[in-house]
């Protein structure tokens, strides 16, 4: 396998990985993931970040090295952007093929990788913004700390003769490529695939931390940008800026109403609370918004995270369970609150058997999320004709409020 040019002297080492693990152990990626190194070749040769041990991804990243003449030994440098172990599980194994490449990062990266991979204090150079490394040959480097995107240790690398930004987890996307490795050469029916695993990444890793990626956006912005270098997706020389209006667009979902659309989200033990699903969908439907309906526990969150983080409205239908709420609902609400998915206009229903309880706890959840509750409604046993019109009138209300709010990315 050939590494794949970017520009003079650097190169796309890389490996597109399909496998039934999850993501960090939590996430399914049933239509995989890439692990994007790269390497900038001058008088010097730097590998900027690394693979894990996944799917072959080293033997490829090996194999591409050779194909433009670079063995490990011939590595001057190691440029860690980001410590997590998908970017670094293979730092152990290359730190003794490549004995003499300095390893390069931030001083809390530093402190990682001695935490991670017993490295020692020689083995490490630590950078900060605004520190330049000269390859030769006209390859110049520019580091720049951008903290929690989405690691406290996090940076980016930017090279000036091809205004390449490397920006490791920054920009990324869940998903395998399907073909080319460039934006440029998708086709435009693809960009939905990209769009919607682009999402489901941002809510799923990066969107507690949005306010650093607005930050860090913000603190690039003088740099000349012609391509976008990601560690994970699709690498962005035709429009780059693409992918950035992407991620200002997911970064403030966090600080006020998304788009006006609706997660939907029930589930139901034996079929009282499916039934009400049913009258608040058909309040929804007078309105016209769309809706994206999950049912737990059958549907993974990550695609729930996905849908909800753009998603103005939520609805949850979820029968009480012992007291409380349905515990895979509990589930949902408790990422939705880790994760930082804030102002939401929401409606919540349910069934309860001897008492209700599910409210209470509901509440208690999302106090601090900036929620916009409508209505926690709770009906005993199966609802009744009246009941059911309520769920209808409910939904439509709902589905009103949601319809104000003003799409703000296409």
């Amino acid at each position: 396998m050939k590494a794949i040019k970017l520009s003079d002297g650097i190169h796309w080492i890389g490996a597109n990985i399909s496998t039934n693990d999850l993501f960090e152990g939590i996430w399914p990626i049933p239509d995989g993931v890439t692990l994007n190194s790269y390497l900038v070749q001058g008088e010097k040769t730097a590998v900027i970040d690394l693979v894990r041990d996944w799917g072959g991804a080293p033997t490829y990243v090996l194999s591409q090295m050779e194909s433009v003449g670079i063995k490990p030994k011939d590595l001057d440098y190691v440029i860690l952007n980001h410590l997590e172990p998908d970017h670094t599980g293979w730092l152990d194994m290359i730190h003794i093929i490549a004995e003499n490449a300095k390893i390069l990062t931030t001083e809390k990266g530093a402190e990682m990788a001695k935490a991670f991979y017993n490295l020692k204090e020689e083995d490490i150079d630590v950078v900060k913004s605004g520190d330049t490394l000269d390859l030769g040959n006209g390859k110049n480097l520019v580091f720049e700390e951008i903290p929690h995107v989405h690691w406290p240790e996090t940076m980016v690398t930017y090279e000036t003769s091809s205004n390449t930004l490397f920006s490791c987890d920054a920009f990324g996307s869940f998903g395998a490529l399907k073909g080319s490795i460039f934006d440029d050469e998708v086709p435009e029916a693809d960009f939905d695939y990209y769009e919607e695993e682009t999402l489901r990444y941002y809510a799923n890793i990066v969107g507690p931390f949005s306010t650093h990626v607005l930050k860090a956006i913000d603190k690039l912005g003088s740099l000349e940008i012609d391509m976008i270098a990601p560690s994970h997706g699709l690498i962005w020389r035709g429009k780059p800026e693409r992918i950035i209006e992407q991620y200002v667009a997911y970064a403030n979902y966090s600080k006020d109403y998304a788009e006006p659309e609706i997660t939907f989200i029930w589930g139901s033990m034996y079929g009282n609370t499916e039934r009400m699903v049913r009258a608040v969908l058909k309040g929804i439907a007078k309105e016209e918004v769309p809706v994206h309906i999950f049912h737990v526990p059958e549907d993974d969150v990550s695609y729930i995270l996905g849908q909800a983080w753009k998603s103005a409205g939520l609805v949850f239908g979820m029968p009480t369970y012992e007291y409380k709420m349905f515990p895979p609902m509990r589930y949902v609400i408790d990422l939705l609150a880790q994760k930082q998915a804030r102002y939401k206009k929401v409606l919540r229903f349910g069934s309860f058997g001897w008492s209700g309880g599910a409210e209470r706890e509901f509440s208690d959840k999302i106090e601090r999320l900036k929620w916009d509750l409508l209505e926690s409604f709770d009906f005993k046993g199966a609802p009744t004709q009246e009941d059911l019109e309520k769920g209808i009138e409910l939904g439509q209300k709902i589905a009103k409020q949601v319809n104000e709010i003003p799409r703000k990315f296409e």
